[in-house]
């Protein structure tokens, strides 16, 4: 069984973590943890109308933000990779400088010092040349730099096609195929 912890943070973008959470908890074989930052309950209710806890229902497991003695803050979880969707710079930060104030943060670095997978779907425009340095830094740490760009190549036709497709991207660098994720092949309008 795949353990995928799947950390929230506060920037906008909530949507694609929950499209995210949704897709692996019908995949089999797949456990999630899920921690949220207060900061992404506060965005989830601006953003998606759906209560927190059915948002958390989503997942197998769930942690408080506070909860740093948790299984996940400890190299001997065999988490086999982290997301952090949205993750704003605020958390790109501390996870950039091992500021591991919180279960997030502190479960973040574990995956790092393990080189364990870490995805962080980092969101912000403009960037500054601190977010550019935080992210080099951790993509010379081992870290995966996806920001949730949008594609146009699959001829999206709504927002939830666009968060499908960005949900599919994550999942191959965490080991997984999506069925519903189309990959450019070059060919013109085909796929």
């Amino acid at each position: 069984m795949k353990k995928i912890i799947v950390g929230v943070s506060g920037a906008s973008g909530i949507p694609i973590a929950v499209a995210l959470l949704k897709k692996l908890r019908d995949i089999p074989d797949i456990k999630t943890f899920l921690i949220m930052t207060r900061g992404a309950e506060i965005t989830a209710e601006t953003e998606t109308g759906i209560e927190i806890d059915k948002i958390k229902a989503l997942a197998d497991v769930n942690y408080s933000i506070d909860m740093i003695w948790a299984d996940i803050a400890s190299g001997s979880f065999d988490a086999d990779s982290m997301v952090v969707l949205p993750c704003s710079m605020k958390t790109l930060a501390g996870i950039s400088c091992g500021y591991s104030e919180n279960l997030l943060l502190r479960a973040a670095d574990v995956m790092l010092k393990e080189k364990r997978p870490l995805i962080l779907a980092v969101r912000e425009t403009p960037l500054s040349s601190i977010h550019l340095r935080n992210m080099l830094s951790l993509a010379e740490m081992g870290a995966v730099i996806l920001p949730p760009v949008m594609t146009y190549y699959h001829r999206p036709l709504s927002i939830e096609d666009m968060e499908e497709q960005i949900v599919g991207k994550i999942l191959r660098y965490i080991g997984i195929n999506d069925k519903d994720y189309r990959i450019w092949t070059g060919e013109r309008n085909g796929f």
